[in-house]
Parts: C-alpha cells; structure tokens; sequence
C-alpha cells in the first residue's frame, strides 16, 4: 500500500484512526534515542505527523474561538509538549493572518479526592483560582483520554464555576472496551488499546524525551519497571 494511501485509510471526519493491526514505522527508519532503543517496538506516530496534525487542530480552535479571548489550561505532566506545541500554532497563525485571538495559559494537575470526599471530582492541584474561570471560554489541553473518567470528573468540577464555554483537546484517545464513552471536542489521533510512550508521555517517568508516540516492548516495561 502507497505512503499516501496508508494515511487515507486510517483517516475519519474527527480524527486520523490508527488500526488495531496496524504495525506503525519502523524504528532504525526514524531518528530514536539509543537509549531507548530495544525498549520499543515501533513507532506509531512520528514527531512530523504530530505536529502537521497539531497545526490542523489549532487552525480549528481559532475558528471557533476566536476573536473571544480564550483560558487554555493544560494537564500535567504530559499534556505540557502538547500543549507547548498547540499554542505555539495558535500564536503563528493569529500572527500571521488578520485573525485575533487572546490567550491567558494556566497548568493544573489532577488528583482525585480521598477520604470523606466522596463526590466524585477531582482534586485541581496548583493553577490559578478556578473563579477566574466564570463566563470565560475555557481549553482543557489534555495528551491522552483513556476511560475518559477522569475527564468527565474534571468537567464537572470546571462545570461549578459557571465557565461560558468549555472545550477539549487531546492529541491521543485510546480505543479501549472499559471507555466510559467520553470523547473530547477535538481529537489527534485515535489510538489502538496499547501502552504507548514518547512526546511526553511516560512509563514511570521515563520516554517523555522521546519525540515520536511508540509502542513499549516487554522488554522496555521490564527494564524501566518500579523496583
């Protein structure tokens, strides 16, 4: 099958699907970091489909947003290449065309609530005081969506401080039988049920140096595993 071809198929209205037999690139193909190099199988995504995919995204979030100024907050820890990425895109394309959109950037991380904080949200670590989100547009920059879980908690703790508008980005969902059905606004691309790694994605903190989304061998969980 043609280069060209094999694009197309994996293509929708809503994202680029990458098939469940698909067997990606293959790694001596790509520059790889040595020292990850018998830790993986091959590469699925390569750092150039990223970021012309990234481009496309941001292109879309400026023709909905804009010209109304937009809170764009991103999930750590592996949303931040991502997200560095994506805003980088929305700035050059507002710079560069007669287009205006006015950003104010915000991290957060997530943490589930314990003990006799039952309510099923989540616990927003760090970030700006979620007040200053009332009747203000809002984009949740996210790297990937599993069950879509915690994302919908998420949601509706955002929903408590009355935002105008909420949207989500995630550059990867993950198709998988335990999904709660949950998908975001604007989707990369859309993943088979596997441990993927690279572009700020981690396994035990380790790979986020890695620029291309890839397929972890057992012999990378093993090597990289909590002693």
């Amino acid at each position: 099958m043609a280069a060209h071809d094999k694009v197309s198929a994996r293509s929708s209205n809503d994202c680029i699907k990458i098939a469940d037999d698909d067997c990606g690139y293959p790694l001596e193909m790509f520059c790889v970091p040595r020292h990850y190099a018998d830790a993986l199988d091959h590469i699925i995504i390569p750092h150039g489909l990223i970021m012309d995919r990234t481009e496309r995204l941001a292109k879309n979030i400026i023709q909905e947003f804009g010209p109304e100024p937009l809170t764009c907050l991103c999930v750590l820890k592996g949303g931040y290449q991502f997200f560095h990425d994506l805003i980088a895109n929305i700035k050059a394309i507002v710079r560069n065309s007669d287009r205006s959109l006015q950003l104010k950037i915000d991290f957060i991380r997530l943490k589930s609530y314990v003990g006799d904080h039952s309510s099923g949200k989540v616990q927003v670590v760090g970030g700006d005081d979620l007040e200053e989100l009332r009747q203000k547009n809002v984009l949740v920059v996210e790297d990937i969506i599993d069950t879509g879980r915690t994302m919908r908690k998420l949601l509706a703790t955002l929903a408590d401080y009355e935002p105008k508008k909420v949207r989500v980005v995630s550059l990867l969902v993950k198709r998988t039988s335990l999904s709660t059905g949950y998908r975001p606004d604007y989707i990369g691309f859309e993943v088979p049920d596997k441990f993927v790694v690279g572009y700020a994605l981690d396994y035990n903190e380790y790979f986020r140096d890695l620029t291309h989304v890839c397929l972890i061998n057992e012999a990378g969980k093993k090597k990289y595993e909590v002693k």
